[in-house]
């Protein structure tokens, strides 16, 4: 056999954005490898990406356009070819815009692919061009966006590469081993230079149970651990004063606001104990260097965006951004700076409307395909999503897709729940099928990666797909001609000087180039002289300190004793999201419903025994766990489960109301009382 060997970098949703080594016999992929020379992948890949194989060549991918043929939602279709299809989403979409205004048309896409190109190059240049509404793509961290836009000026923290010199590191509602695996060897590499590492979760997942010490902690509740800890801070003189009164304002404020939260009032909020509280609180200011890597389960709540502003303000308090191995990582998405306007081209949308387009939160999905007017959404395109599965408030999600006035296409590479909605349903290439170019959340590594092996069947990838669209509109606009290559290249044409010397020339060669946000050789330390993004001063915020109870829970305005614990669906070690939602053992591990010993005693429900979880908003039939993984009060299910996999075909997002955080739009997923009960045998 004929063997060949390419870089290429995994597209998932995922921080460590890895590079592969991707092996093709005879033009089949054959083996996905970790690229040993990436200095944060270092040759090894989860478990996810090392099966990826067996999705790229699954036989129930989706190979050919269709054309639905059952009821919507029914999944029944029959094969069309992509002239047929194209030719019928233009005339939809024409017919939708002449009816009832070109922002009845409605693009639905997330992060799918991490790709520009492929997840927001051609697709925005033909939305913009066609009028159509904008999404705001709310759905995953626009609370912990707008928080560290707001607090630190920039979506900047520290290297993953420095946390092995860190002698104190915190996990925050941070998964490590399931959600970014490749900052775990610097933190073993830390340990065993004699760092302590704590963790602070509603679950003690592989990560906490693999901790130094866990702390449990109620939902939401994580801004009051932050305000007793700085009372503990302040109160003991342990702050770092010089780099206070360089560097922040609004230190005398915080002083006082601060005086009324004793570790006693946030024990009874938090259900962390006082004296844990005091002892965490003065051993992250004592211990130096001190990290705190914070992931984004923390901003799925009410009080998110405030609770990410929060945390991100305690390394200023201590003035651990001053310290190699110090300070806050939660995204580095904010050091690529690349030239979205040359690749997005939002200045399309002068030509169809003479002005921006509306904005729709995906968040409300439920409300905009059901309650949207003026004008109301008549058709959409899905790709790089699966909001059949992914929104809250599901019920009204599938009622909106069950619509048969609205015209619905999907680009998928399975026939996920969304896709069994769909008018029109396009196959889609897979990331060792194209070429794109790669940012990442989790390091400062651009990454361009080509195409590995042609596409099975009549996949394309989305920058073809939007190419053949605008052509059969008859956009004649220049920038519809351009190639991915030449949409690399005006990405990377950008005065930042983040991008200098970061060429598409550069990528072929070296396949990762590290941003230019230090001299080489020397760490990035974004906050050790102030904060640029804000004027050079970080404002201690009072309005982002000033914490209630979310009102969907325990000690909120909304209790009702009818729906007492609190249901959180964090995300599953071996899926992505609802990627692998199809495989067997994905959708076993999803159907678990984690219970503490008490909640299920008091219930009759022992562990394997199968359970309701419902409220006012829908059910979910799971298979109690019954151990220590969760604190009295609290269940907890791995997301996101295939809702056409279930019994009564309703995922966790059944339960989820489209109530949002305080900031930035996005959904409060882990605010949702629930009741659990045993059924059946």
């Amino acid at each position: 056999m004929a063997q060949t060997v390419h870089h290429s970098t995994c597209a998932l949703d995922c921080p460590d954005a890895c590079a592969v080594l991707v092996s093709v016999e005879d033009g089949r992929v054959t083996r996905f490898r970790g690229d040993p020379a990436h200095p944060v992948t270092r040759g090894f890949l989860c478990g996810k990406v090392a099966q990826y194989a067996e999705r790229v060549n699954s036989p129930h991918r989706l190979l050919y356009p269709q054309r639905r043929t059952g009821a919507k939602g029914e999944g029944r279709f029959e094969r069309i070819t992509w002239d047929e299809a194209i030719a019928t989403i233009a005339g939809r979409f024409e017919d939708a815009a002449a009816r009832y205004g070109s922002e009845s048309i409605l693009p639905y896409s997330y992060a799918g692919t991490m790709g520009y190109l492929q997840g927001s190059g051609m697709d925005r240049r033909f939305f913009h061009r066609l009028g159509a509404s904008r999404l705001d793509r709310t759905i995953c961290s626009g609370a912990g966006v707008a928080a560290l836009n707001q607090t630190l000026g920039a979506r900047t923290g520290t290297e993953p590469e420095q946390f092995r010199h860190s002698k104190l590191i915190i996990a925050w509602g941070a998964n490590i081993l399931g959600t970014s695996v490749h900052l775990w060897p610097f933190i073993v590499e830390a340990r065993r230079n004699g760092a302590r590492f704590y963790t602070i979760d509603p679950v003690k997942n592989r990560t906490g149970s693999l901790s130094d010490r866990h702390f449990f902690i109620n939902p939401g509740s994580d801004q009051a651990l932050v305000l007793a800890m700085m009372h503990v801070i302040l109160g003991e003189g342990l702050e770092d004063r010089a780099y206070i009164d360089q560097y922040t304002t609004g230190i005398t404020a915080l002083r006082e606001h601060v005086r009324a939260w004793t570790p006693e009032r946030a024990e009874a909020l938090t259900g962390i104990l006082r004296d844990d509280i005091v002892a965490l609180a003065r051993e992250y200011a004592t211990t130096r260097p001190a990290a705190i890597r914070l992931n984004y389960g923390v901003q799925r709540t009410e009080r998110g965006g405030s609770a990410t502003c929060a945390i991100a303000m305690l390394p200023a308090l201590t003035g651990s951004w001053k310290d190699i191995g110090g300070g806050l990582l939660v995204s580095t998405s904010g050091g690529y700076h690349i030239n979205r306007a040359a690749l997005e081209r939002p200045d399309l949308q002068q030509i169809s409307l003479g002005r921006d387009a509306r904005i729709v939160n995906m968040s409300t999905l439920g409300s905009a395909l059901t309650g949207l007017s003026d004008p109301p959404v008549k058709a959409m395109m899905v790709y790089n999503s699966n909001p059949a599965a992914v929104v809250p408030d599901q019920h009204r999600v599938h009622r909106g897709l069950a619509r048969e006035d609205l015209f619905l296409v999907v680009a998928e590479q399975f026939q996920t729940d969304t896709a069994d909605y769909a008018d029109i349903l396009l196959p889609s290439t897979m990331f060792a099928e194209h070429d794109d170019l790669y940012f990442a959340y989790g390091h400062y590594y651009m990454q361009l990666a080509r195409k590995a092996a042609e596409p099975p069947g009549e996949c394309k990838p989305n920058s073809e797909v939007f190419r053949l669209l605008a052509a059969r509109m008859g956009f004649t606009d220049p920038c519809f001609a351009d190639s991915d290559d030449d949409m690399i290249r005006q990405s990377l044409a950008s005065p930042h000087p983040y991008l200098q010397g970061v060429t598409l020339e550069r990528l072929e060669r070296e396949h990762s180039v590290r941003l230019n946000v230090s001299p080489e050789g020397e760490p990035f330390q974004p906050h050790a002289q102030g904060f640029p993004g804000t004027g050079g001063r970080m404002e201690f915020r009072l309005d982002a300190l000033a914490y209630e109870p979310p009102d969907e829970s325990r000690h909120g305005t909304s209790y009702n004793a009818a729906f007492p614990l609190e249901f959180i669906s964090p995300k599953n070690d071996d899926s992505m999201n609802s990627t692998f939602g199809n495989r067997p053992t994905v959708d076993a591990q999803t159907a678990a419903l984690v219970m503490h010993t008490l909640d299920a005693g008091s219930r009759g429900i022992q562990d394997g025994d199968p359970v309701r979880v419902f409220n006012g908003r829908g059910n979910l039939l799971l298979k109690a766990s019954v151990n220590g993984a969760v604190r009295p009060g609290v269940v907890s299910s791995p997301s996101v489960r295939w809702p056409k996999m279930t019994p009564n075909r309703q995922g966790p997002n059944a339960l989820t109301s489209e109530r949002l955080a305080d900031m930035g739009g996005s959904p409060a997923f882990y605010n949702c009382m629930v009741q659990v009960e045993r059924c059946g045998d």
